[in-house]
């Protein structure tokens, strides 16, 4: 286990917010990201130390900058009370309060009245009557307030935002700026640019790029950002260049990061004129219903002060009526040519359904457009977004429809999920047994979405194995785990965490690695015992292993993994769907390179090779060798080959 550098632990103590007078049945859960320590380590949020032990893999996606954005922010997550007699916001406090320490959390349990909600940069709305969103709406949008509001209805999710009427996004993708090698540079009109063949140069037409190193046409070394049009994977055009010195050679251009100005509608306007972002290309025209089915739910949740009853084909049809008449009512672009009536069908069917994971979903997309909000960095979602889930449902060639009395409450904890998918799937849940390779970020997710759905909450059992022991690094992002956890094993911590969630799941946690090392205790037995296998691993070999010995057992598998900003999901089917090691991704564009802390133990380590173009088309390759010493000192050598190097290599 790598050690953590010594941080500047800072105490929070709770604040108490005063309440009005008369209390309303909703609540709210209060964020703030801006405080003093009570150590008196920092002074304010702007003078602040980020705590780099805990918040290293963050930092390394967002920046310093970002980071300081977020920790000046305020935030309010506004709920519906409803947690068995229980204020949700206050339940609530105590436990996100334990996830970090350096953020304060406090519960409000008053109205949501325009003078409270001045004090907050962000405003999250969720579980809401469309009134009152339209009216927080209003009062944000007029007041600098950037507005987030999220919903789940069973298998359907809805999220909106409204950012203000000019928003700068500084970084509009948190990649690292493209570069590329030079080979010539054309004077013409529109100057053509054209980069070595080794590597595409992966600009797009709109992007700014400035130059270094260029040899004859030195007007255009350190110049000012320039607008390029890419021609084809290794050329792009640039501004006039005829005016300019005829280049002679070589030369590096650098993509630059341009801020950009977005402008949101507020809601009510933005309803009524939507622009949607789309998750499913094959799904193109169901944001636009779906904006509509959202409505008409609205319309009879005021008419009946409940939600459709699940799969009750009388509310079906009544919310299908509603919807046409929201949508004759409309009068801008939000009015569509057709109703989709079986969709919206469905959406009455389910929209009574509580479903964690696809809570989970929403929730976290939310939670990154706060990020956005308050950062700057990444584009935001424009305005709408509208998600669904219908495959899960079994198709209905294929069998009977669900009933009424299927889906009936049962005074469970799973009636939400009995609401949408019937008592049959829910026994049938309870009797899987699952195995869990890791206990990390994805790991702690899909745990708690096992807990939460009521996966081994009866016959069956989830097994977890993970080698490793918590670090304090783990802790801002894998949820399950605490400051007092540090040093103890993740899946033994993980899997009593879950039991605290839900105390019927039926969970063992291992300290073993996967491999052939240990098929003795994951044997043939063990494998034809099992329903089903979840990869939450973090290197590609155990993966190919896992996904091996799934297809050697004809077992389901789900594959999951993240880098940074980006993810992916691969559920392997046996007799359906390729498996995890049919598909390669393409080889890494950069060289590898040792971090500092390990010494090189590869050529490849030490070597780079770069490039001298002439106007005779040859090229020259010089192999540079630098080597850092612990003391931080660094020494460069050239070589002519490889051979030559490698004749001073012990």
């Amino acid at each position: 286990m790598s050690s953590s550098p010594l941080s500047k632990k800072r105490r929070v103590s709770d604040s108490e917010t005063k309440t009005g007078s008369h209390c309303s049945s909703s609540n709210s859960v209060r964020t703030e990201l801006s405080h003093t320590p009570s150590n008196g380590m920092a002074k304010n949020g702007n003078d602040a130390e980020i705590d780099e032990g805990l918040y290293s893999r963050q930092l390394y996606v967002l920046g310093h900058d970002a980071m300081k954005r977020m920790q000046r922010s305020s935030v309010l997550f506004y709920l519906r009370e409803e947690d068995l007699g229980k204020n949700r916001a206050e339940v609530s406090r105590t436990r996100l309060a334990e996830l970090n320490s350096y953020v304060p959390v406090v519960a409000y349990t008053g109205a949501l009245v325009d003078d409270y909600l001045t004090q907050f940069q962000v405003v999250v709305l969720t579980n809401s009557p469309l009134e009152e969103q339209q009216r927080v709406g209003d009062f944000c949008h007029s007041n600098g307030i950037k507005l987030v509001v999220a919903d789940t209805r069973g298998l359907f999710g809805q999220l909106f935002c409204d950012f203000g009427e000019e928003m700068l996004v500084n970084d509009t993708n948190g990649e690292q700026p493209l570069s590329a090698m030079i080979s010539m540079i054309t004077k013409d009109a529109s100057g053509v640019v054209t980069c070595l063949d080794e590597a595409r140069h992966g600009f797009e037409s709109g992007d700014f790029v400035t130059f270094t190193e260029v040899q004859g046409m030195t007007e255009l070394n350190g110049c000012q950002p320039v607008e390029i049009k890419t021609l084809g994977p290794y050329t792009f055009s640039i501004c006039d260049t005829t005016g300019f010195s005829d280049y002679v050679r070589g030369g590096i251009v650098s993509q630059v990061k341009m801020p950009q100005k977005v402008a949101f509608k507020p809601l009510t306007a933005s309803m009524a004129e939507p622009e949607f972002v789309l998750t499913d290309f094959a799904k193109f025209e169901r944001p636009a219903q779906l904006h509509l089915g959202f409505q008409a739910l609205h319309s009879y949740q005021r008419k009946h002060s409940r939600l459709p009853k699940p799969w009750c084909q009388a509310d079906g049809e009544e919310l299908v009526s509603l919807a046409k008449e929201v949508n004759s009512s409309q009068t801008g672009s939000a009015k569509v040519d057709e109703l989709d009536d079986k969709l919206i069908k469905k959406l009455a069917f389910v929209s009574a359904g509580d479903l964690a994971p696809l809570n989970a979903f929403i929730g976290g997309l939310a939670a990154q457009e706060v990020l956005k909000a308050c950062t700057g960095k990444f584009m935001p979602i424009i305005q709408w977004l509208y998600f669904d889930a219908l495959e899960c449902l079994s198709e209905e060639e294929g069998g009977a429809m669900l009933t009424e009395e299927d889906c009936a409450p049962r005074n469970s904890r799973y009636d939400g999920q009995i609401a949408v998918f019937g008592s049959q799937l829910q026994e049938e849940l309870a009797k899987q047994r699952y195995f869990l390779v890791g206990a990390g970020a994805i790991g702690c997710e899909l745990l708690k979405n096992f807990a939460m759905i009521g996966l081994a909450s009866g016959e069956g059992e989830v097994i977890v194995t993970d080698m490793d022991t918590i670090e304090k690094s783990n802790l801002n992002r894998q949820f399950l785990f605490r400051p007092w956890d540090v040093t103890k094993m993740k899946s033994e911590t993980a899997a009593a965490a879950v039991k605290q969630m839900n105390p019927s799941i039926r969970i063992t946690g291992h300290q073993n690695r996967v491999g052939p090392d240990t098929e003795r205790v994951y044997d043939d037995d063990f494998f034809e015992s099992l329903h089903g296998v979840a990869n939450a691993l973090d290197n590609v070999d155990a993966r190919m292993y896992m996904d091996r010995r799934c297809v050697y057992y004809r077992k389901p598998l789900l594959e999951s993994g993240t880098l940074g900003t980006k993810g992916n999901v691969q559920v392997v089917i046996p007799f359906l769907t390729e498996s995890y090691s049919s598909s390669q991704d393409p080889p890494e564009k950069s060289i590898p390179i040792c971090t500092l802390k390990n010494f090189p133990n590869a050529i490849e380590h030490t070597l780079q090779v770069t490039h001298t173009h002439t106007h005779t088309h040859t090229h020259t390759h010089t192999l540079q060798v630098t080597h850092t010493h612990s003391a931080g000192h660094t020494h460069t050598l050239q070589f002519n080959t490889v051979d030559e190097y490698l004749s001073i290599v012990p």
